[in-house]
């Protein structure tokens, strides 16, 4: 029997490695196959023992990360104890470069072979770590088509998978769904400081657009690491909150009339959806003005980088802020062209993406490697 740990350091990862890990069962039955690692509620679901939960990895920024550098490296020096007990025959990274960086580091020194699955944005910012990936990682799966060149140029083994939102959002089974008039989507993150700085920021400008529009109707779809109370608590105003659960996320994202969301993988899947989206992102000053030096790119949003231009209207830090939210949101209501045109890219999203299959393809590569 082989054993797979799997490290996924946020949710969206565990979405992702879920769904990867589904499809590897169909290929390897648990008789075949022993996976273990770090995860959260999806990669559970599919069959693995998780040794540590995703949500002991809920930070955002450079000087969040900082603070909670105690709390990393211990939970580091568990993980190093663990892999030294189980010995598994092979690990997947998921994302998560700052911290799976470590555990890669962990497992190259046990002499066990690692792989990463939606390897870390190299071209958008600290190309040097490209070095780091050519001496521990054994092969890429890709899911932008636009990496492949990029990693191949550095030398690295890269197999593009296609992107597993795809599969996820199944925009065949939702495009049935007519979004109804005046629903607004929030998605403020799956970070504690991502919500706490952008969930009040969303009530204040729901505040204001209530005044002008009052049969607005607002939904917050929840991450599971967050519960109901918490997300309330951080609602200042006096409109009414509806809170939507994971279950049927796509299918609710359909009915949106538009959504306001933190950057993201929430941002491409509301994208593959076909739902106006206005991304939005906060962090602490210093860690803005670091990104400010650093980051190669023009947009945040996966949504824009896959077509490579603005569809998606990104509000970063002040942008971010009641007013200019406000601001946004009154033009679009006021003028659904601004969402019309918005469906017409996103069409154009969808081809870019490629065909369903992606997870059924990193497993058989991943599979392939393990045998």
């Amino acid at each position: 029997m082989k054993t797979l740990w799997i490290s996924a350091g946020e949710i969206s990862g565990d979405l992702q490695g879920g769904s990867l890990l589904s499809a590897l069962r169909e290929l390897a039955p648990e008789s075949q196959l022993r996976v273990v690692g770090m995860g959260g509620d999806e990669l559970a679901r599919s069959g693995q023992q998780n040794l540590f939960r995703v949500e002991e990895l809920s930070v955002m920024g450079i000087t969040e990360v900082l603070c909670a550098l105690p709390r990393i490296f211990g939970l580091l020096r568990r993980i190093r104890r663990e892999m030294e007990r189980v010995r598994p025959d092979a690990v997947l990274l998921i994302d998560a470069p700052d911290f799976n960086f470590r555990v890669a580091k962990i497992a190259s020194r046990l002499g066990i072979p690692v792989y990463y699955f939606i390897p870390p944005k190299v071209w958008a910012w600290r190309t040097g770590r490209v070095k780091f990936l050519r001496e521990h990682i054994r092969r890429v799966f890709s899911i932008l088509p636009f990496e492949v060149p990029f990693y191949q140029k550095h030398g690295l083994g890269v197999a593009y998978v296609g992107n597993p939102l795809v599969d996820l959002v199944d925009y065949e089974g939702i495009k049935h769904i007519q979004p109804e008039h005046h629903r607004i989507g929030l998605m403020p993150g799956s970070r504690r400081k991502e919500v706490e700085s952008l969930l009040p920021a969303f009530a204040a400008c729901a505040q204001k657009l209530a005044a002008k529009y009052p049969d607005l109707k607002f939904h917050c779809i929840r991450s599971t690491n967050f519960t109901e109370d918490y997300l309330r608590s951080l609602w200042a105003c006096d409109v009414p909150l509806v809170m939507e659960d994971n279950a049927d996320r796509y299918r609710f994202m359909r009915s949106c009339q538009c959504i306001m969301a933190a950057s993201g993988t929430a941002t491409l899947e509301t994208g593959l959806a076909g739902v106006p989206t206005l991304v939005a992102y906060k962090v602490s000053p210093l860690s803005y003005w670091i990104g400010t030096k650093v980051l190669k790119v023009k947009w945040i949003s996966l949504t824009n980088l896959i077509l490579d231009r603005t569809c998606f209207p990104e509000h970063i830090q002040h942008e971010a802020d009641p007013e200019p939210l406000y601001q946004r949101m009154d033009q679009w209501l006021s003028d659904p062209s601004h969402l019309e045109k918005m469906h017409r890219e996103l069409a154009e999203l969808r081809e870019l993406c490629g065909q369903p299959g992606s997870a059924r393809r990193a497993a058989e590569a991943l599979w392939k490697e393990l045998m």
